[in-house]
């Protein structure tokens, strides 16, 4: 991905002068003085994302309750408008995503629709690298079936403490098995796992399979319809800037419409029969059946700007300049840092990385408050690990390459030392 590489600033410049998704950059608010590196734990703000926010501030002061059906993006139909920009980012057709919810309770409300326990098979089968949300939710889960997590949650190990083995999972896809919840990418390291591979296993021994996305939608091209995942999930506020604790979404295979939900609410219903306030719930043939309440208007809101980059700028274009510039950042890591006490703890392949970077040191959360007094924001995640993202739509290379040359001086003159080594209440 990246040929006759130099470490010097004006190979920087050369990259981001042949960078084709450069003018995406100028779209973002970019703070003076400042290089994020953390947009996979909440992306930036777009003009765009803002400009459609206002659009329906105006149409709730202009409209009142009429918003719901006129407007720039009238509310009643804003979840199936936004599942329809989604829907190319994730490799399915536009009934079979909606946005909704939270990460957690599309997950409550995925786990109580498909996971139906019988005879023998009434395990869920996870891992020990997921994020703690979606642990917590699957055991929840087993004890309103009355099952005891320390059973029936079966969580594959990995080998190293950074990666899971795909070889693993499929060994522990046994008779016992009813649901599997695996990540995309996993929080942590990076790696990203094969989707497809893990799906057909999965079909052919019986069991059902779904995904957490929230570290790789928006960063790379996903095929679930193809690949026949049975559901998957996300939020919307990491790689695709939707915001602070913005919308989530969801994608359920078509082969499972007319399914009852798990947890059904008003607007789990057909959209022709929701305002008959029949007390016999008609769900929706769609994706659409899985929403619960009432849409939070104004935080779906800007993710119909940020989606509208996205179109613009094309999935298949953002993985590979991700790619790309994680490798530019691995090159310059390993030339300007060795002997530093650093390691890279992400997949080098470019079939197994997702869109972030896991360096881990031993002095990782000081070294994390030192890059933020010199202007650079990264993300800490206990116990060593720095992770990094630069993003395709707004990251230059240039702000990688300076990105490194402070972790340099902040090792080289020991800036870290003055700090704690534990993490601030947000990591």
């Amino acid at each position: 991905m990246i040929s006759n590489f130099l470490p010097s600033v004006d190979f920087a410049k050369q990259l981001d002068k042949e960078d084709t998704l450069s003018r995406f950059r100028e779209e973002f608010y970019l703070k003076p003085g400042s290089i994020y590196m953390d947009g996979n734990s909440l992306g930036l703000l777009s003009k765009r994302a803002e400009r459609t926010l206002l659009e329906s501030l105006d149409d709730w002061k202009q409209y009142g309750i009429d918003g719901w059906t006129m407007g720039n993006n009238p509310w009643f139909f804003m979840a199936e408008k936004l599942g329809e920009q989604l829907a190319p980012l994730v490799g399915a057709a536009a009934e079979e995503v909606i946005v909704t919810g939270s990460t957690t309770v599309n997950l409550h409300q995925l786990v109580s629709t498909f996971y139906k326990p019988e005879g023998t098979r009434t395990k869920i089968l996870a891992d020990e690298l997921t994020f703690p949300s979606d642990i917590y939710a699957l055991q929840c889960q087993l004890r309103n079936h009355g099952y005891d997590p320390g059973t029936h949650l079966i969580s594959v190990k990995s080998r190293d403490g950074r990666f899971l083995e795909e070889e693993d999972m499929i060994d522990a896809m046994n008779e016992e098995i009813a649901l599997i919840v695996l990540p995309t990418v996993l929080y942590r390291s990076g790696q990203l796992l094969d989707m497809k591979r893990l799906t057909d296993e999965a079909h052919k021994r019986g069991i059902l399979i779904g995904f957490d996305g929230c570290h790789s939608v928006g960063s790379i091209p996903h095929s679930f319809s193809e690949w026949d995942v049975d559901f998957a999930f996300w939020c919307n506020y990491k790689h695709l800037n939707g915001g602070p604790g913005g919308v989530g979404g969801l994608f359920v295979n078509r082969k499972h419409f007319g399914k009852m939900p798990g947890l059904a609410g008003w607007f789990s219903s057909k959209k022709e029969k929701q305002f008959d306030m029949e007390h016999i719930l008609t769900p929706a043939d769609s994706a659409g059946a899985f929403q619960i309440g009432t849409p939070h208007v104004l935080s779906m809101a800007p993710l119909i700007g940020s989606l509208e980059i996205f179109t613009e700028a094309g999935i298949e274009n953002i993985r590979n300049k991700s790619l790309k510039i994680n490798q530019y950042l691995i090159n310059l890591i390993e030339h300007e840092l060795a002997d530093m006490g650093f390691f890279i703890g992400t997949p080098r392949e470019d079939a197994r990385r997702g869109g972030h970077l896991s360096l881990e040191h031993s002095e990782a959360a000081r070294i994390c408050k030192a890059l933020k007094e010199n202007g650079i924001i990264p993300d800490f995640r206990a116990p060593n690990i720095i992770r990094l993202a630069p993003v395709a739509l707004y990251t230059s290379y240039k702000e990688v390459w300076e990105v490194v040359q402070i972790l340099k001086k902040i090792i080289t003159e020991k800036q870290y030392e003055k700090y704690k080594n534990e993490r601030e209440i947000v990591a």
